[in-house]
C-alpha cells in the first residue's frame, strides 16, 4: 500500500512540475512577442528555453535538456544580447500606413501552424500516426546524436553555424551604421 502512495505522490510531483514548466513556457513565449524592448524579449526567450529544458528533463532527455541550456540559453542568447546591446534602441513608428512585414509574417506563421495542426489531427484520425517504430538503447545518447550531426546532417549543421556567424557580423555592421548616424546627428545639432 505504501508503494502505491509513493508512486502516486511521485506522479503528482511530475504533473505539478510539468504544469508549472508548461505555463512558464507559454507565458515566456507570450512575453517574447509582447515586450516592446528587445532586451526584455531576449530575457523572456531565455526563460522560455529554460522551461523547455525542464520539459525535456521530464521526458528523460537529459542530453537535449543540457544542450538546450548550454547552447541556446547560453551561447546563442549571449550573442543575441550582445547584438541588441551593440545596435541599441531603434525608434520606429508602428503601423505607419499599413501592415508591417512583422504583422504579415506573424499572420503567415499563424496560418502555417494552423495548417500543421489540421494535418496532424487528420493523420492521427486516419490512423497513419499509430505505427510504432522500435527504438534501440543508443537512441538519444550523446554519441548517437553526435554521429548523426556529423554524418547524415553535417551540411545542415555547418549551414547553421555559418548563418549564426553572418547574424553576428550583420549585428556589428548595423551597430556601426547606427553609431555613424548618431554621430552625424550630433555634429549637425
Amino acid at each position: 500500500m505504501s508503494t502505491v502512495i509513493a508512486v502516486s505522490a511521485g506522479n503528482i510531483v511530475v504533473w505539478a512540475v510539468w504544469a508549472i514548466a508548461g505555463f512558464a513556457c507559454l507565458a515566456s513565449g507570450v512575453a517574447v512577442i509582447s515586450f516592446s524592448n528587445p532586451f526584455y524579449s531576449a530575457l523572456a526567450l531565455i526563460g522560455n528555453l529554460g522551461s523547455l529544458a525542464v520539459l525535456y528533463l521530464l521526458l528523460s532527455a537529459e542530453f537535449v535538456a543540457a544542450a538546450q541550456v548550454l547552447v541556446y540559453a547560453g551561447a546563442v542568447m549571449v550573442m543575441f544580447l550582445f547584438v541588441i546591446a551593440y545596435v541599441g534602441p531603434q525608434q520606429e513608428t508602428p503601423w505607419k500606413g499599413g501592415p508591417s512585414w512583422q504583422t504579415v509574417g506573424a499572420v503567415l506563421a499563424a496560418g502555417a501552424i494552423f495548417v500543421e495542426i489540421i494535418v496532424v489531427l487528420g493523420l492521427k484520425a486516419g490512423g497513419r500516426l499509430s505505427h510504432v517504430e522500435p527504438v534501440n538503447a543508443t537512441f538519444g545518447s550523446p554519441g548517437w546524436i553526435g554521429r548523426l550531426f556529423l554524418t547524415d546532417h553535417l551540411l545542415a549543421f555547418e549551414i547553421t553555424s555559418i548563418v549564426l556567424l553572418i547574424a553576428a557580423v550583420g549585428g556589428v555592421i548595423l551597430g556601426e551604421h547606427t553609431k555613424r548616424r548618431d554621430v552625424g546627428v550630433e555634429d549637425a545639432g
